[in-house]
């Protein structure tokens, strides 16, 4: 069944995921008006001057006056002050999403700020980006062929779901859904544990009296462990903090990892680093070869 187009689109928050999203769904030609708003002045001007919008509005509520479809795409824990400016605004049968990286604390938060208007919010998660951001770095085809998580709650509208589903697909993303909590546990793993350990080790290296010559030798590893730390330190602090419950537990789990390989090194033990190197190696091929055959990893 083909998806009715979108009358109405609010983006709120003109970055690299909400210009993404904006020129994707204009692309599939599924929005009929997208209206942007940004806190920032200047990227309310770039969206417009780079066609990402049709039009931007002079803020949030503004921006949302009788979209059918808003989208946040604003740090997580702007979420609640956000949505509690823009629910007067919000028409009764207005559908909202979010591309928040967190789904427990966006929920927290939005559940005061909207009320009953909550029942039709479908927290939404696009595993993509890039360490680039801006919406000079805005591009449509940035969630092609990449996950979206859905974290809809009991409470959520079936029909809401639904249509944010659709749009997803009509970009070209592969929609899937797990439960807020779940949501959290998979990523403090595999996504903002990673981005703290490259933060925490380019902080490190940058303190040392050698840095200038140890970064004049670093190498194509390097760049590629370290490229996520060109992403946005607000966007980043704010994940990190709304999502600790689940991100400190793996972070004492890693700590003790590299103890126990810490501890081989220093006794030489060859046979226990191997172990761990290949044990490591091992688990890598099968997520490549699962990922690349198109299965989960």
């Amino acid at each position: 069944m083909q998806m009715a187009p979108v009358r109405r689109l609010a983006v709120i928050g003109l970055g690299l995921i909400g210009g993404s999203l904006a020129r994707a769904l204009r692309q599939a030609q599924v929005v009929e008006r997208c209206i942007g708003f940004d806190a920032d002045a200047g990227q309310r001007q770039a969206a417009l001057a780079l066609g990402v919008v049709d039009e931007v509005a002079s803020g949030a509520a503004a921006a949302v006056t009788e979209a059918d479809v808003v989208v946040l795409a604003v740090p997580v824990l702007e979420s609640g002050t956000v949505a509690a400016a823009l629910r007067p605004a919000l028409m009764q049968t207005a559908v909202l999403t979010d591309v928040g990286s967190t789904k427990r604390s966006v929920l927290a938060a939005l559940r005061p700020a909207l009320g009953t208007a909550l029942r039709r919010f479908v927290p939404a998660h696009p595993v993509a980006g890039t360490e680039k951001s801006g919406v000079g770095a805005a591009h449509a085809d940035l969630f092609r062929g990449h996950r979206v998580v859905l974290t809809p709650t009991e409470e959520t509208d079936a029909d809401a779901v639904d249509r944010v589903r659709r749009l997803w697909q009509a970009v070209g993303a592969q929609v899937e859904t797990m439960s807020p909590e779940h949501h959290d546990q998979v990523f403090a793993a595999t996504s903002h544990l990673p981005h703290v350990l490259a933060y925490a080790l380019v902080d490190l290296l940058g303190r040392l009296q050698t840095h200038q010559e140890l970064f004049r030798f670093a190498a194509g590893g390097f760049r590629d462990f370290t490229r996520v730390v060109s992403s946005s330190p607000k966007m980043w602090h704010d994940i990190v903090r709304a999502n600790r419950d689940a991100l400190l537990p793996v972070v004492d789990q890693y700590v003790e990892a590299l103890q126990q390989l810490r501890g081989a090194i220093d006794r030489d033990d060859a046979a226990r680093i191997f172990e761990i190197f290949s044990r490591a190696r091992n688990v890598r091929e099968h997520y490549l070869r699962s990922t690349s055959a198109g299965a989960q990893p």
